[in-house]
């Protein structure tokens, strides 16, 4: 037998597996005698509102690719997560799904405990729209003091743009701002949060003239690793490493870490975080 004669239909293997995983009482469906687990075919169909035919023929591996719009039904049907309707897809047509931005700024408490073993290394947890939602104490005393802020005002761009301190902190202020701004598109641009950002984008352009003109740039830019350099009221100037990590399961989220450069600062920041009362916010 050639190895073309077993070649499986892994999108029709997919969709039985997850029919077969739902509860047909639980989603109004007569339970009666059934031949098989999960749902039969045509219910499938039914919740998607797709042919029962097309539907069977999917599963079967006939008929040719589904639409972007028959996948998404079908993953609303059978109620796949996030990641479950990703892999449908990449299954189905080859691709990821189009982003839908869903604004959900909660985070778990195992998150945040991850963020406070990170220290003396400042570490924050940013939304896709830069809204900073986590962070731990070394941040707060390195950084900015998040706690001190409304929900609303805790935004990269509203720091460096509107506020005073984070700006003469910046050794060279222009060249940061741009990197922001050119990494912020990128990020509002793939969580498909353009229609999110807007207003933020109309408040800036209206109070900072350099962040209008730097957005009028266009210009884009990668956050993933790099080098960056303060000037901290207590400790001086302080060199990090920083590297951005995707949260898994969490496209909105990322997760910053800012490494001291050097052993010696690293101490420093140490002595100064231990010396700031302990204040646990819960999670957003």
């Amino acid at each position: 037998m050639g190895e073309h004669d077993i070649t499986e239909n892994l999108l029709g293997t997919y969709l039985k597996g997850r029919r077969a995983k739902l509860d047909p009482a639980a989603l109004g469906f007569s339970v009666g005698r059934r031949r098989t687990p999960g749902l039969r075919r045509e219910e499938v169909a039914q919740r998607a509102n797709i042919s029962p035919t097309w539907y069977t023929w999917l599963e079967q591996g006939r008929g040719g690719a589904a639409s972007a719009d028959v996948l998404d039904r079908i993953a609303r049907a059978m109620m796949l997560t996030n990641v479950e309707r990703e892999h449908l897809f990449l299954l189905g047509l080859g691709r990821l799904p189009e982003v839908h931005y869903r604004k959900d700024e909660s985070v778990t408490p195992r998150l945040q405990r991850v963020l406070d073993a990170l220290e003396p290394s400042p570490a924050l947890i940013r939304t896709a729209t830069w809204d900073v939602v986590a962070w731990n104490r070394a941040a707060t005393v390195m950084l900015t003091d998040y706690d001190s802020l409304p929900p609303g005002q805790r935004n990269v761009l509203r720091f460096i743009f509107l506020d005073p301190r984070v700006r003469a902190a910046q050794y060279d202020w222009e060249s940061v701002a741009r990197f922001v701004v050119g990494a912020f598109r990128v990020d509002a641009a793939r969580a498909g949060a353009a229609a999110e950002v807007q207003p933020l984008v109309d408040e800036l352009c209206r109070l900072s003239p350099e962040f209008e003109a730097m957005w009028r740039d266009n210009d884009v830019r990668s956050h993933g690793e790099g080098v960056k350099h303060i000037r901290h009221a207590v400790l001086g100037p302080i060199a990090f490493e920083y590297s951005a990590f995707a949260v898994d399961g969490r496209p909105d989220l990322t997760m910053v870490v800012y490494n001291p450069a050097t052993l010696e600062d690293a101490e420093r920041i140490k002595s100064l975080v231990e010396a700031r009362p302990v204040s646990r916010r819960a999670p957003s």
